[in-house]
């Protein structure tokens, strides 16, 4: 036997029977083109998807739809990633708080994705994925007897009652919401080559005649144009009826949700424990409704705490969302009533944000997740209310297996199906 280099290949040929080197180097370039012709085979076999929305539910579909590798994959957002709600939410993660109801597959299957995201993406470092122990507690500020201890951790200083434990590490857990949401979005365009573009979608382009979905109108720079698409995914979440092929099927309403971060003088003393109250402020009138605001510490040091919502107008530019004065007021009286560590003034906690943002939500209280009726290869994602943090993981799969496979396995779709929308249709009320 002996052998010769050709190129890059070494060839071991027989003898005295020699190949000749132009052969070979046929071969060789024979196999080169066979290859070449595969990759553009799967080039034109690739899918390609806009998703529209940079928050937590676009970022998720981005990620499974760019991991798969047949998808390629450009996101639409108009001001910055995680700029609204996945922003500035609390990131609380429960497996079997939604049983019973329309969202209990969904919220279960989605727990169980954000354990194997943190494993995949180092969660617990790059955006404080944790697991936590979760209490209820009753708080007055008018009380002055000294609190129950039970299960109450030491850093809850005020006059804590009725101590409840409603969550363990098996069941409960937390992701910081704007770092989980970029470095979900990070990972689809530094490893899978997916495209992030700022610009405002301004419609939805289609095919009259065969009523297919073929890309998005997009602002950029006072200038409109068009990405073309195979599939469109509008996850813009309480902005969703500002598109004509949404608001002429169904209602996105927007909750205002208040919240504000402190960074306690010793972030060491605050442990894993997140609370949820029922408050009573000061002052109050016997029989009034008490406040249901929550508590998350977060690995990095910092508290959160949330509450105050209503219903209102939203603007059409997030980076106008601010807090309203009484509604943070009210919060910073809640977290130094809770404990003197969060207290900005007893306990000269640093004021990290004072916030709002809005959460969107259907007229039946169930998410909207699934293809437009009339319009084929356009999806919708909406509606998650305030477990838009713990469901986007296999509401963005599921979305992936839709457009991929045209059916989703991880999660039955048929509860979100905006078809339910339709005259005539009965929709799935809580």
């Amino acid at each position: 036997m002996s052998g010769s280099m050709f190129g890059n290949v070494y060839c071991i040929l027989p003898s005295p029977n020699r190949v000749g080197p132009s052969l070979v180097t046929a071969s060789i370039e024979s196999d080169q083109q066979r290859h070449q012709e595969k990759e553009k085979k799967m080039k034109k076999k690739k899918k390609r998807v806009v998703v529209c929305g940079g928050g937590v539910v676009g970022a998720c579909t981005a990620y499974y739809l760019s991991k798969t590798g047949a998808a390629d994959v450009t996101v639409v957002e108009k001001s910055s990633v995680a700029c609204a709600a996945s922003g500035k939410a609390g990131g609380f993660l429960a497996l079997d708080w939604c049983d019973g109801g329309p969202v209990s597959a969904l919220a279960r299957a989605s727990f169980a994705l954000h354990r194997s995201l943190a494993d995949e993406l180092d969660g617990p470092t790059s955006y404080g994925y944790r697991p936590l122990q979760t209490l209820s507690l009753s708080i007055s500020a008018d009380d002055v007897r000294p609190s129950d201890r039970g299960p109450i951790p030491g850093w809850v200083d005020g006059p804590a009652r009725s101590p409840r434990t409603i969550g363990t590490v098996e069941t409960t857990a937390q992701v910081h919401p704007q770092l989980f949401t970029r470095a979900l979005l990070s990972f689809a365009v530094d490893r899978h080559g997916a495209r992030l573009v700022i610009g405002r979608v301004e419609s939805v382009e289609a095919d009259g005649a065969t009523g297919r979905a073929t890309g998005v109108s997009v602002v950029r720079g006072g200038e409109v144009g068009v990405i073309e698409a195979d599939a469109v995914v509008l996850a813009l979440g309480p902005w969703s009826c500002r598109l004509p092929v949404i608001s002429s099927l169904l209602r996105v309403s927007a909750i205002k949700a208040h919240s504000i971060v402190v960074r306690p003088r010793e972030p060491s003393a605050i442990t894993a424990h997140a609370l949820f109250l029922a408050y009573h402020p000061k002052g109050r009138r016997p029989g009034s409704k008490s406040l249901d605001p929550e508590v998350y510490p977060r690995p990095t040091g910092d508290v959160y705490i949330c509450g105050m919502s209503s219903e209102t107008e939203i603007p059409d530019d997030p980076e106008e969302i601010t807090g309203d004065p009484n509604s943070i007021e009210m919060l910073h009286e809640i977290a130094g009533t809770v404990s003197s560590h969060l207290s900005k003034d007893r306990g000269g906690a640093e004021v990290r944000a004072e916030q709002a943002c809005f959460l969107p939500c259907t007229d039946d209280s169930v998410p909207v997740i699934g293809e437009i009726p009339g319009l084929r290869g356009c999806y919708v994602a909406t509606g998650h209310s305030c477990w838009g943090i713990l469901n986007s993981p296999a509401t963005g799969a599921a979305l992936a297996e839709l457009i991929m496979d045209g059916h989703a396995s991880i999660v039955d779709l048929k509860p979100f199906s905006p078809s339910r929308f339709l005259p005539g249709s009965r929709p799935h009320l809580c």
